[in-house]
């Protein structure tokens, strides 16, 4: 055996094991990779983990995890468990089964509608399968917090959840069943080294180093905080031309947020624009959308009016009507911070009850129902509008805002506010002069400041220092863990199939053994992974006898970050073939006491 070049410590990548790596056998374990994909499969992510045989669907959104997902799952849960115990965390398992009785106080079920997968046991309780574990948590805690000593306290699990998606779709990145770490923080205060905001502080450095130990090309986004709640929240994106969210970012200021969150800067906008066109009437029967309106009315759905009537969730609701221009989308989280209540759209029975002509609802409207009228800046720049007629099957020409809306105006009962979806052009909200640019991400993680929305809601309190009781505050923070493997192909994939970040690759090194039934040279092979093995590395040694170009070709598709070649002619002239996954072109053939510094360098990059 040739004399092992042992490297320094500082020369050996982080991720690498402490002690001595594994070494596994094609032949000993499970990975069938296939020619074709499954005929759903459109995503690379979901064409290559079931190509290369790391997953196989049981179910619509339901997959068994073969070994080599497996592996990668425990590498990424393992990066997860690290920084979480780093940060102050510590974990727990809770049960996947939930009460349906713990939903009674937050309504999260209704929140989460057919999302929630709910059944009933023999004894006619109803349960539900969690999709998340607010409520769960904040029941335990309501009988294990009894005093302001115990805080701050962070809790986490990685388990698996469950949501009954209508149209799984993706393969990993959209399940029905899928792994996932979920943390929740409790705290009496906000601010100091014990509150809330030290501790989201925290999370958002842990989830930093998370994917960044991962490999990921990922962004922190502020986001919308949805149905789990709450203020403060960000997600984690994994940074892909396929992926399936948008996100808008200052080039100036490095502002990045979701479709869903991002502000839009500063925009002119004036009710004092005189009226160019009379009001005219127009018969519009069975249109297919604003498109078709807007062409049978000779504009454009720049040039139209939309207006959307939500109902607020307040114990007295109240009609909203949101406007925006034709050609945009309302935001409703935006809405909802406006009126300063949650929102919801409008039950079309009652609204019609109420009077609204829903799909022909006009701005003015709210002249004769009484109601909260909110529209955004770009609603306001022209002359001359196109909009509902209030009255079926017919539309507007020439609606004025200064003229047809002057009641309203002057009693100051129109709010303009940023209400509608962002876009790239838009104006940053952070840097003036500066443009909103788009870029697409995949959702792996998100953090939430949940406040005191849970235990207001289900009793959670304490007394504090000064004997007073306090609803105690809430953070929560969660990651994918499975859709990080998925996510993570997305990212870094070749037309020939995967390319994996060494850290949560499977295996660090592949061996590929050329006619192993020549003499010696499955020991050679063997004798090579001990060495690697001996660094921290994981190797998996190819052994069946199947031709080369087979073979070459299941390494590119399973995607393992280095690859040697071993063949009876190499052993003979004391050398090996090498090849890193990412390069292009040929292997190169190196000495053989070569080879472990060069895996290191190869894992190193």
């Amino acid at each position: 055996m040739p004399t092992l070049n042992t490297p320094s410590d500082s020369t050996r990548p982080a991720y690498l094991n402490a002690t001595t790596g594994c070494v596994g056998l094609w032949t000993q374990t499970l990975i069938p990779t296939t020619r074709d994909a499954p005929g759903d499969a459109v995503t690379p992510s979901h064409i290559f983990l079931a190509r290369a045989g790391f997953v196989r669907q049981v179910g619509a959104g339901i997959y068994n995890y073969l070994p080599l997902a497996w592996r990668s799952l425990r590498k990424v849960s393992e990066i997860v468990r690290q920084e979480m115990d780093a940060a102050g965390a510590s974990e727990m398992l809770m049960p996947a089964l939930m009460p349906m009785e713990l939903y009674a106080d937050t309504k999260r079920d209704q929140d989460y509608g057919d999302l929630l997968f709910s059944l009933e046991d023999r004894h006619g309780r109803k349960t539900a399968l969690g999709p998340t574990h607010e409520e769960v948590i904040t029941d335990l805690m309501c009988s294990a917090l009894t005093s302001y000593k115990q805080f701050p306290l962070n809790l986490y699990q990685i388990q698996t959840k469950f949501r009954d998606e209508a149209r799984p779709r993706a393969g990993l990145l959209r399940c029905r069943e899928f792994i996932m770490k979920d943390a929740y923080s409790f705290h009496i205060e906000l601010e100091g080294e014990a509150g809330l905001n030290a501790v989201y502080d925290k999370m958002y450095q842990a989830y930093t180093n998370i994917f960044t130990r991962c490999g990921l090309d990922f962004s922190a986004v502020e986001a919308d905080a949805g149905p789990i709640g709450g203020s403060a929240s960000h997600e984690f994106m994994v940074n892909c031309a396929s992926g399936e969210d948008t996100i808008l970012v200052c080039p100036d200021s490095g502002y990045a947020a979701n479709v869903e969150k991002a502000e839009i800067g500063e925009r002119a906008w004036s009710f004092k624009v005189a009226a160019s066109d009379e009001i005219t009437k127009h018969h519009t029967p069975g249109m297919p959308g604003i498109e078709g309106v807007a062409e049978h009315l000779g504009t454009q759905a720049s040039g139209m009016l939309k207006s959307i009537v939500f109902q607020t969730n307040e114990d007295t609701p109240r009609w909203v009507v949101a406007v925006v221009r034709g050609d945009h989308a309302v935001n409703e989280a935006k809405v909802r911070d406006a009126v300063g209540a949650g929102v919801e759209l409008a039950p079309e029975k009652e609204a019609i009850a109420a009077g609204f002509h829903i799909g022909y609802v006009s701005p003015r409207a709210a002249l004769s129902i009484p109601s909260t009228l909110v529209v955004d800046p770009d609603a306001l720049s022209a002359a001359s509008w196109a909009t509902g007629a209030d009255a079926k099957d017919h539309h507007i020409t020439g609606f004025n805002w200064s003229r047809d809306m002057a009641p309203l105006i002057a009693d100051k009962k129109i709010q303009v506010a940023d209400i509608r979806d962002a876009q790239a052009g838009d104006p940053s909200p952070r840097a003036a002069g500066a443009l909103l640019e788009e870029r697409r991400g995949i959702e792996v993680g998100h953090i939430f400041k949940l406040g005191t929305k849970y235990s207001e809601a289900m009793g959670l309190s304490v007394l504090d220092k000064q004997q007073k009781k306090q609803d105690v505050i809430m953070g929560c923070y969660g990651i994918g863990v499975s859709r990080t493997l998925s996510a993570c192909v997305e990212m870094s994939h070749d037309d020939n199939g995967i390319i994996w970040p060494a850290a949560i690759a499977p295996y660090h090194v592949q061996i590929v053994v050329i006619k192993p039934k020549d003499e010696g040279v499955i020991d050679a092979a063997k004798a090579l992974a001990e060495e690697l093995a001996g660094q921290g590395m994981d190797v998996l040694i190819d052994d069946r006898d199947d031709r080369p170009g087979s073979k070459f070709k299941d390494a590119d598709l399973i995607g393992i970050p280095a690859r040697f070649i071993i063949s009876a002619k190499t052993i003979e002239q004391g050398q090996v073939e090498f090849k890193a996954r990412s390069s292009e072109g040929r292997a190169e053939l190196i000495e053989r006491d070569q080879a472990v510094d060069q895996a290191l360098a190869a894992l190193a990059k």
